[in-house]
């Protein structure tokens, strides 16, 4: 049997802030447009792979096929990370930040080992340079690894 979003029931109404903060019922708070920022990392190293938005649907997907799923604003459509490229991120745990309005999730990389479409291992693969010259324009050097 495959499991589908619709096999999550709806997300729980939000409470008190008291609720939110210190409760023990998952209440996701999307933003204005239905989404949620998700931030990914690896789960053994907790590198930072990227982040990406997830709206409603594509959270109670990524539930309940513990792989990740995401909400493109670009392309408005759900889109299950690696479907294309095989880099497939099974997700090992989900945490909610303090009022639950940001996601962290932890995952393991099947595929190649790359997170990043351009082929870089993470999205965060490019530094700001904070001792550039004043009146300079700001410049993104490579990250040493």
């Amino acid at each position: 049997m495959t499991a589908k979003a619709s096999d999550i029931p709806p997300f729980t109404p939000r409470g008190s802030p008291h609720e939110v903060e210190h409760g023990d019922t998952f209440q996701p708070k999307f933003d204005g447009n239905g989404l949620i920022a998700a931030i990914v990392s690896d789960a053994d190293t907790s590198e930072v792979l990227m982040l990406a938005w997830m709206n409603s649907e594509a959270l109670r997907l990524t539930l309940s096929t513990r792989e990740a799923h995401f909400y493109s604003r670009s392309r408005s459509k759900i889109w299950k990370k690696g479907e294309e490229s095989g880099n497939v991120l099974k997700v090992a745990e989900i945490r909610a930040d303090c009022d639950q309005d940001a996601l962290l999730i932890r995952a393991h990389i099947v595929g190649a080992g790359v997170a990043c479409h351009t082929g870089a291992r993470s999205c965060f693969y490019r530094a700001v340079e904070l001792d550039a010259p004043e009146g300079a324009a700001v410049e993104l050097v490579p990250v040493k690894v």
